[in-house]
């Protein structure tokens, strides 16, 4: 049988794993950061409808320049912001695809802050861009001296700031994306695909783009939409980067079908966003309770949590596992990181960790036999 080493593919991507969670099938899913509140059904309803009627116009191409569905995102985000200033694509990933074809490919680098997404390095290995892991502060905190003092030494063409960050959770203040943006020459992107998990009245890198041509704030409703089956991702920036991702996006990239159902959740955009107070209040108490038993969770502006004193992170993960519960190991060391569900499902999920026994050198040791 053929495997995939005798196959003439690139050189630099030889050796590589392409981007993969555990996908199984679990009473309690709390691995992939989605909002596991489903969708309102009078949101739903509306939506199909809405599907309906542009399914009766699939043998005709969607609009290309997805001008309606833009229009709805500048009204949803604010900010002064109009259609020409509005991107999107199937997910956030593809609209970072889309920057890394515009402004890196051969030649040129994306600088990113480690531990961050694991997507960036293979966006980057897949349009042939460098990928530079730069430091961070202690407890994975990025301070404008450190941000500015890595861009001047490694000198990126793109660099790639997630706030708040995955896996870490670590909010990124707005003196930090400032302090990026005047040390970088190049394009400053900041992915908030968890934006609307921070507290309310904390400002945006929206509020920066003024005079920033060279500023891109990412966004998606993967998250506190409930839309990740859906993949739809924005973003907001300059006109003239706009007509740039214009030059590398594949024809009628969003179908016509996407289009209506994003459309339709914009149009419930209070409904639907109507949980994120809640899952605010279990992320917090997920933060409390892993605490109480011994662990040590980070600081969180999203809708997870990554947690310290895991003696033996793999075994940990696969004693849950065998109770119904699927977190993430994101491979940082003596870490794991879990999203923050329902209010059964965070339940379920600190009982099960809580049965496993505190962690080792907090009292008695974790036993994954237990």
């Amino acid at each position: 049988m053929t495997s995939l080493s005798d196959l003439p593919i690139r050189d630099d991507l030889r050796g590589r794993t392409p981007y993969g969670a555990p996908q199984k099938s679990v009473p309690v899913a709390l691995n992939v950061n989605e909002n596991t509140h489903p969708v309102p059904e009078d949101v739903a309803a509306d939506i199909v409808a809405r599907v309906a009627v542009a399914i009766t116009g699939v043998n005709r191409y969607p609009d290309r320049e997805f001008t309606e569905l833009r229009e709805a995102f500048a009204r949803y985000l604010g900010h002064g912001l109009d259609a020409s200033r509005i991107w999107a694509a199937n997910g956030s990933n593809e609209v970072l695809q889309h920057i890394l074809q515009a402004f890196g490919g051969p030649g040129r680098s994306l600088l990113g802050f480690a531990p961050t997404y694991s997507m960036y390095p293979l966006l980057a290995s897949g349009t042939g861009t460098s990928w530079i892991a730069g430091a961070r502060d202690a407890d994975y905190e990025l301070t404008p001296d450190t941000a500015a003092a890595e861009i001047r030494r490694a000198d990126p063409d793109i660099v790639i700031l997630c706030s708040p960050n995955n896996p870490t959770g670590t909010p990124l203040d707005l003196a930090t994306i400032e302090a990026a943006y005047d040390a970088a020459r190049g394009i400053v992107v900041v992915d908030e695909a968890y934006a609307e998990f921070m507290p309310d009245g904390e400002p945006s890198a929206l509020t920066l783009l003024d005079g920033r041509p060279r500023l891109l704030v990412s966004r998606t409703m993967s998250k506190a939409f409930a839309f990740a089956g859906a993949r739809v991702g924005y973003l907001a920036a300059d006109p003239a980067v706009v007509d740039a991702l214009r030059l590398v996006r594949l024809p009628y990239h969003l179908s016509a079908l996407t289009q209506a159902a994003a459309l339709g959740a914009l149009a419930h955009s209070d409904e639907m966003l109507a949980m994120v107070g809640e899952i605010r209040l279990q992320r917090d108490r997920l933060v409390t309770e892993l605490a109480r038993l011994g662990y040590a969770p980070h600081r969180s502006g999203s809708n997870f949590v990554l947690f310290g004193g895991v003696a033996d992170p793999h075994a940990v993960f696969e004693a849950l596992l065998e109770r119904g519960i699927l977190i993430r190991d994101v491979g940082i060391p003596n870490h794991l990181r879990v999203t923050a569900g329902t209010e059964a499902e965070t339940t379920a999920f600190l009982e099960a960790l809580a049965a496993l026994g505190r962690p080792s050198g907090s009292a008695a040791p974790v036993n994954s036999q237990s």
